[in-house]
């Protein structure tokens, strides 16, 4: 059973929950800065009606962000400087998403606010190593709800780089000392294997990262994306720490807002 978080403390804030949404489900990826409206705005009704507080929101770059990153290999760093224009149109992209989602949970009655990590974080070869949090902890003290997503970031190393919305939901779980992470994908959850290619193929309900490590059988037999092995990866550190891990189906009705409110769903809870 999931602990709920609720309310605020008199002086300082409670444990948060951070929500990381999957790029796959905030955004149709098959096309190109393609918004998936329906479960935007979905997910921020169920986010208001689960009345969870405090709460910090991350959501992926799919077709928005990804497409761009590529193209300029901003993940790589800078090498030309034609990069500069692509890097930054990559930015522009995210931004654009994160405005959206925010407008979204806006109109749902939400007090979102958008965060960009541009200008709160520097890594060193892709890693957070500067990470500025005062103006996003004094925001959830006073009741908003942050929103901030996976960005083209400044690197003391490469230049500049793309912070994945996975790492950067883990560590602003760990510096904020959240209670919990739900991390919502469009798969259910971790398999036995590849469930498109084993009929025999069962949902774990839970799965041992620290003992088991993330390979699982390989990448490819738990994820359908291609991510899910960084994400566990991302989050064993949270797991020593005892903050509780799960992946849920966010693309299904109903299955982020059940987490939420720290009820029984479908998914996989993530264990040492």
């Amino acid at each position: 059973m999931w602990l709920l978080t609720v309310g605020w403390r008199v002086s300082g804030l409670r444990h948060p929950t951070i929500l990381k949404l999957g790029g796959s489900v905030v955004t149709n990826k098959r096309g190109f800065m393609s918004p998936n409206l329906l479960n935007i705005r979905r997910l921020a009704w169920e986010v208001k009606e689960s009345q969870t507080k405090p709460l910090v929101l991350v959501h992926g770059g799919g077709s928005y962000g990804h497409p761009l990153a590529y193209r300029h290999k901003v993940k790589q760093g800078l090498k030309k400087p034609n990069q500069l224009h692509g890097m930054s149109q990559t930015h522009q992209a995210m931004v654009a998403l994160n405005k959206l989602i925010v407008n979204e949970g806006l109109a749902a009655g939400l007090p979102a606010l958008g965060f960009s990590p541009l200008s709160m974080v520097v890594t060193e070869d892709g890693r957070i190593r500067d990470l500025y949090l005062e103006p996003l902890k004094r925001a959830l003290e006073e009741g908003f709800m942050p929103v901030l997503y996976g960005d083209t970031v400044i690197d003391s190393e490469k230049g500049f780089t793309i912070l994945s919305g996975d790492q950067l939901a883990c560590r602003l779980a760990e510096e904020l000392k959240a209670s919990r992470l739900i991390l919502g994908t469009d798969v259910d959850g971790l398999y036995s294997s590849d469930p498109k290619k084993d009929p025999s193929s069962v949902l774990l309900e839970s799965y041992s990262v620290g003992s088991q490590g993330v390979e699982i059988g390989g990448a490819a037999a738990i994820d359908v994306t291609g991510g899910m092995k960084g994400k566990l990866a991302e989050t064993l550190k949270l797991l020593e720490k005892g903050v509780q891990v799960m992946l849920v189906n966010a693309s299904k009705p109903g299955r982020v807002a059940k987490a939420l409110e720290g009820e029984k769903v479908k998914g996989t809870l993530l264990t040492l």
